[in-house]
């Protein structure tokens, strides 16, 4: 209800800028008719067994520049989207984007409203942003912009002589949205098994109120041609990290602050990136607490190099490390999956371009050497002409244990097709 009347507020007061009687100008309309589907096949156990993807999407995008904040080079943007979703059986229509842009000043930016929010280096790899993640649609084989959910936030930026920053606050939490059965199977820690059916869990998310305002900063600047960031996150886990009832099957999402920094730059042959960010679980300080995730310390180099011939590959090397790793493994009930205190993590993106550029191959690698899983992404789009591109995936789990990350999703590998008319 909540959200429902910020869209109604936020669609009436796009509506007045249009209408608004001072000069104004505004760009084409533009935007997109997508069809997907996407065949399940494996050992699955989800709510439908041969197919966890089938959508019809439009998405329109338009631009309004008000006249009477021309001083402020004032931008109105709208990006609509109309689904149905024939995995879900319903039709929804909403506003991805729409949000206000302003410049006060030539040191300051602002923009306000509904918009995607994202920094940070790695490539599909989120080490210090924290705004919410869609991987339900990641892990499906919708396109990969539908990763990143959008928020209702205020965001500012100031362009200093010495350091330039850039302030996000979020009035409202927003989760990821996750894997809870009813589309993916999962494993399933309170059963200790693979849960392929909705269930009836509480997931409580914080109140609306003042404290429980999310806030990111970074600042950066650059040093010598390298990016230099650091940052600083105040809010909560994306995911339902806290149980407050085992048995009635209740969760809630812990407090965090996550304090950070990331490096960028060219290195002998290619891009380098660092990134490092401690995550500080304020709901259990001790570590010894089993309902709540422990504090923890995340690290990812990566690599990027242009090979010639149109062919491109990036590498990326992550570590986890569980803090407090002694309290985290004597609050575990007997028998429960004990995670090791370092999981480590290797991708690899391959791009390879043919026939002068329209032929797009594709292929994005998780390896995972502690928890003996993997996850690959295989596709191959085609540029039909200027308006029609086709892309054809897959996704592919498999694990040697039921409980890590890619090894419980095993059952939930398909084949996608997708095809997407531009105007």
């Amino acid at each position: 209800m909540r959200k429902r009347f910020l869209y109604n507020v936020a669609a009436a007061l796009f509506f007045v800028f249009v209408f608004h009687g001072t000069p104004a100008h505004g760009s084409p309309v533009h935007g997109f008719v997508e069809g997907a589907y996407g065949a399940k096949f494996g050992d699955d156990r989800a709510e439908k067994n041969t197919f966890n993807l089938a959508d019809v999407r439009l998405q329109l995008k338009y631009s309004y520049f008000p006249g009477f904040l021309d001083a402020l080079s004032g931008e109105v943007y709208a990006k609509g989207e109309a689904l149905a979703d024939g995995y879900d059986e319903s039709l929804n229509a909403y506003f991805r984007e729409l949000n206000l842009f302003l410049r006060p000043s030539e040191v300051m930016d602002i923009k306000a409203g509904r918009q995607i929010l994202t920094w940070g280096t790695g490539d599909f790899l989120f080490i210090n942003d924290l705004f919410p993640k869609d991987y339900v649609s990641f892990f499906t084989g919708r396109d990969d912009e539908y990763l990143k959910l959008p928020s209702d936030a205020l965001r500012v930026w100031l362009f200093l002589d010495s350091v330039n920053l850039d302030f996000v606050l979020i009035p409202f939490f927003e989760p990821n949205s996750s894997i809870r059965g009813d589309r993916l199977s999962f494993f399933d820690g309170l059963k200790g098994e693979i849960s392929g059916q909705a269930t009836n869990r509480t997931f409580v998310e914080p109140a609306v109120s003042g404290e429980n305002m999310e806030f990111a900063l970074r600042a950066y600047r650059n040093i010598r041609g390298y990016e230099a960031a650091f940052y600083f996150f105040n809010g909560f886990y994306k995911e339902p990290r806290g149980i407050l009832d085992a048995a009635k099957e209740k969760f809630f999402y812990p407090r965090l602050r996550v304090y950070g920094f990331s490096l960028r730059g060219v290195v002998p042959g290619g891009i380098g990136t660092l990134e490092v960010g401690y995550y500080d679980s304020r709901n259990d300080p001790s570590g010894r607490d089993g309902n709540i995730e422990n504090s923890s310390i995340k690290y990812l180099a990566g690599y990027t190099r242009d090979l010639g011939g149109d062919l491109k590959a990036g590498i990326q090397y992550e570590v986890d490390q569980i803090l407090d790793y002694g309290g985290y493994t004597s609050s575990l009930s007997l028998g429960s999956p004990v995670r090791d205190e370092f999981r480590h993590l290797l991708t690899l993106r391959l791009t390879k371009l043919f026939l002068a550029q329209t032929l797009k191959a594709g292929l994005f690698a998780f390896y995972s050497p502690s928890d003996r899983d993997v996850y690959l992404r295989p596709s191959l789009s085609y540029d039909v002409s200027d308006n029609l591109r086709t892309t054809v995936g897959a996704n592919i789990f498999s694990g040697r244990f039921d409980y890590t990350e890619f090894g419980s999703l095993e059952g939930n590998n398909n084949v996608y097709l997708r095809a997407r008319y531009s105007f």
